[in-house]
């Protein structure tokens, strides 16, 4: 059930850190469905997505004293907790076996059906803007969800010049989304 009220960031912001159920339920209601979409693209599997999302939310919820709003936005803040989250959940050994031992019916490579699509807020179309060894970069850590280190190895270039790259990428990005 979507709220009627509408919050500014930094109203929604005030409720979650004063620990209101208003607030934690808004959070939930209108960044829940892109949250589990960017949770999706890395857990494949649907049911451990939704787990995943539920210690997503936990996570916010204990961590809200730690964001900083002058280092971005809300929303990317909880995206980057998720993906974070995501990707540990993929390297755990749990989920490695649990993927081993599917039956052949599930389809490896259903993603599911969700409402965020990077392709439909602009992200892609974005990334494609970028020169070529800052896109591959994004590309393998964004949309892939590849380490900088996994990058490094995958790629044969040294650590310091992905970590260079992607901060050269995340600027050019930056200008990209201000304009």
């Amino acid at each position: 059930m979507q709220s009627t009220i509408k919050y500014q960031e930094h109203e929604l912001l005030a409720l979650v850190r004063q620990r209101t159920r208003e607030g934690f339920n808004y959070l939930y209601e209108n960044y829940s469905g892109a949250i589990y979409s960017v949770i999706l693209t890395i857990v494949s599997d649907p049911e451990q997505a939704s787990d995943t999302l539920q210690e997503v939310f936990v996570k916010i919820w204990k961590q809200i004293e730690t964001y900083d709003e002058q280092k971005g936005r809300l929303y990317t803040w909880m995206v980057q907790i998720a993906r974070n989250s995501s990707i540990d959940v993929v390297r755990s050994k749990k989920y490695q076996a649990h993927q081993q031992n599917r039956e052949i019916t599930e389809s490896v490579y259903k993603v599911g059906d969700n409402d965020f699509n990077p392709d439909n807020i602009g992200i892609r179309k974005a990334v494609h803007q970028l020169k070529k060894e800052h896109k591959e970069l994004v590309d393998l850590s964004y949309f892939q969800g590849y380490t900088q280190e996994e990058m490094s190895e995958m790629l044969k270039i040294p650590l310091g010049t992905v970590k260079t790259r992607m901060r050269s990428a995340m600027m050019q990005l930056r200008k990209i989304f201000k304009q």
